[in-house]
């Protein structure tokens, strides 16, 4: 067979292709030659076509026919045969593969092999796959390099011991007495990685974590020279000394202090070090002040300690990298609770970040500026939110205005801010008002007694302006409907509206695209409540009984049910009085549809006066208009007749004309009346007279 060619050949040829098409077609070609030398048992070439192979998988095509090769490489002598094999098992193979039992004694042997290369590659690879099955059988390998002298193998061998751990807690202990000389290593890489293998240990073990507490004085003496140590070009980041190996030993420091006195006593020096000398000017010096703040705030340290960690955030926030802001910002919402007064000091830069363009900036800062608000800045707080929620994108409005009604409802300076507070938030944002906010504000305005004039005036002008934000429409129909009286009998501070003004601002929601089903019912319900604060009682009647058809069920549903309770109060109403005064009441005319019943109660103080209440129902279909009802009495009594609720009497009895009488009868006779009655009745006028004789004498004695 031909010799295949070299990867970077393959490399070149594949960028040359125009499309996808043309691409696929080079590597299924290129894989059919290396199955087919795979085959033919290639030693030659096996390494390259392997090579060609892993690079194949990062593009995203299917290699796993190599992985027997790998094995193959992996078992040679050579150590270019081996770099390529292992780093094949790496990239092609994973702990749920059979094939880790035929590559456990190749590892085992590498692990022990005369040069340092070769045991590196191997404890890399059982450091990035190996199964549990694996580092159960190599642990004792991997505990014997961690002791060895050698630097490169150490530190290789503390990040293999990691994954162990990992994959097997239980194997902990071995590694113990491995990790007493560990920390007084002079290479940085072992340092790096005997921190990262101390960290896993402390977090999975609390015996573990009790144990290491003795080495914070010698975790603080390493960290100290770090940072006082001069210029060293091997490990010099931007200026600074192995940054990280520094923030490695800050995260441990952090895991040892918490919850522990001595321990944060011992580190509190060299964290104020630390946040003091640490230059700011580069992201390096700002992610080491990162981690000791997030240490700073986990151990037990001084307060003074966590002022200077809370104004290092303060002054991330003054940053130009937004990345900065964030975490900035993510970490005193952290520590608001804790450290609130220290917070509170960065206020102004905080409120300042709720201009900022990026989406989760401004996210972060709305949610700590919420935390903030407390009884002293509620008004400059609220000042500031309220122009954010007028500006900010359709996505925080909803957070937002749920956030203002919450602090509002704890920090109110008084009911009438509140409520003001609340109007604003509805007109600004009241389509994105979650729905459980509307029952929680009529809670809150039903439990303000002193405030219902005001704020059913505020709310029924916010109806006259706007009536898009249906959460605002909902509670102001409610309000209307509760405090209607309160809107027209002149209570308000400005000019009140008369009731057909009022009645036509509700029946224009009921009539409106924009309004929702819901605030349909809402307006329905508030023009029915209507009914028994407003005189006009006759056009509410025909208003509710319109939607009794309404194609929306529930509205149909709504309007059926207040028709049937208006007939049921129409009848209570007409025998109450006369019940409770043991007077029964009479029907005094009924024909052609129409019907008069007399109620009666006795005037109070004088009993010589009757007060009869006439009751004009109407059983046809159509409308009596003009209605005129008049009575005279024998000259032995005086009657006075006082004006009638309306001169319509609706048809289907879906409502009544009520008019009072009052008869003095001094002589205590019986009681005779003559009526008479006019209306116009399908367009003809109707005019009728009638004797009344036989009035109960609980009425006249």
């Amino acid at each position: 067979m031909p010799a295949p060619i070299r990867l970077r050949e393959l490399i070149r040829t594949i960028r040359t292709a125009r499309t996808q098409a043309e691409e696929r077609e080079m590597i299924q070609k290129e894989c059919a030659a290396i199955r087919s030398s795979f085959r033919e048992e290639d030693n030659t070439y096996r390494c390259r076509n392997v090579a060609k192979l892993l690079y194949m998988h990062m593009l995203g095509y299917p290699a796993h026919f190599g992985q027997l090769e790998c094995l193959k490489l992996i078992a040679s002598q050579k150590f270019t045969d081996k770099r390529i094999g292992y780093l094949g098992a790496m990239l092609l193979l994973d702990e749920r593969q059979d094939v880790h039992l035929l590559m456990t004694n190749c590892i085992k042997n590498d692990l022990n092999h005369s040069t340092q290369y070769v045991q590196g590659l191997a404890l890399c690879t059982l450091g990035c796959m190996g199964s549990s099955e694996m580092c159960r059988d190599l642990a004792g390998e991997v505990e014997k390099l961690l002791k060895t002298s050698n630097s490169y193998l150490r530190k290789k061998a503390a990040l293999c011991a990691v994954h162990v751990i990992r994959k097997v807690p239980e194997l902990m202990e071995m590694f113990l007495p491995a990790t007493k000389n560990l920390l007084s290593e002079k290479n940085h890489g072992v340092l790096h990685t005997s921190v990262v293998l101390l960290t896993e240990m402390c977090e999975r073990s609390p015996d573990m974590l009790a144990h290491f507490r003795k080495l914070v004085p010698q975790l603080v003496r390493i960290l100290k020279n770090l940072i006082m140590s001069g210029y060293s070009p091997e490990h010099d980041v931007s200026g600074i000394s192995d940054p990280f190996l520094q923030v490695r030993i800050l995260r441990l420091l952090r895991i040892l202090g918490k919850s522990d006195d001595d321990s944060s006593e011992a580190m509190n020096d060299i964290l104020a070090q630390v946040a003091t000398n640490t230059e700011t000017s580069k992201n390096v010096g700002n992610a080491i002040l990162y981690e000791t703040v997030l240490t700073i705030m986990d151990i037990k340290s001084e307060s003074g300690l966590r002022v200077l960690a809370i104004n290092i955030l303060g002054r991330f926030l003054l940053n130009n990298d937004k990345n900065i802001r964030y975490v900035a910002l993510t970490s005193l919402l952290k520590t608001v609770q804790t450290d609130h007064n220290a917070v509170q000091r960065h206020r102004s830069t905080i409120v300042d970040c709720l201009k900022d363009l990026d989406v989760s900036i401004k996210r972060r800062a709305m949610e700590l500026s919420f935390a903030l608000v407390n009884g002293n800045n509620i008004r400059g707080m609220m000042k500031e939110l309220l122009y954010f929620l007028d500006s900010c994108d359709p996505e925080f409005k909803a957070d937002c205005a749920s956030g203002v009604f919450l602090a509002a409802e704890k920090y109110a300076p008084s009911k009438r801010w509140h409520i003001d507070t609340i109007m604003r938030v509805l007109t600004t944002a009241g389509s994105y008002v979650r729905d459980d906010s509307v029952p929680n504000l009529i809670q809150l305005i039903t439990n303000s007694v002193e405030m219902h004039a005001y704020t059913v005036q505020r709310l029924y002008k916010a109806l006259l302006d706007d009536i898009s934000q249906q959460p605002l429409v909902q509670v102001a129909s409610w309000c209307i409907g509760e405090y209607g009286d309160l809107l027209v009998s002149g209570q308000c501070e400005e000019e009140e509206p008369i009731q057909d003004e009022v009645l036509d601002v509700l029946e224009g929601l009921l009539v409106s695209n924009l309004s929702t089903p819901v605030t349909r019912g809402y307006s329905l319900t508030a023009i029915m409540k209507l009914s028994t604060r407003f005189s006009s009682v006759n056009r509410i009647k025909k208003v509710v009984s319109i939607y009794g058809s309404s194609i929306d069920v529930e509205l149909q549903q709504r309007a059926v049910e207040y028709n049937m309770m208006h007939t049921m109060k129409c009848h209570i109403s007409k025998y109450l009085w006369s019940f409770c005064t043991g007077i029964p009441p009479m029907i005094a005319y009924n024909k052609n549809g129409l019907k008069i019943d007399f109620t009666f109660e006795r005037a109070n103080p004088n009993p010589n006066i009757a007060v009869i209440t006439i009751h004009a129902s109407n059983t046809t279909e159509a409308d009596m208009t003009d209605f005129v009802f008049q009575a005279a009495v024998p000259k032995t009594f005086q009657l006075q007749l006082l004006s009638p609720s309306s001169n319509v009497v609706p048809a289907l009895n879906q409502g009544t004309v009520t008019q009072v009488i009052r008869v003095l009868n001094p002589q205590k006779q019986q009681l005779r009346m003559r009526i008479k009655l006019t209306y116009t009745h399908k367009g003809s006028p109707v005019q009728d007279l009638a004797e009344v004789n036989n009035f109960p004498p609980q009425s006249w004695q």
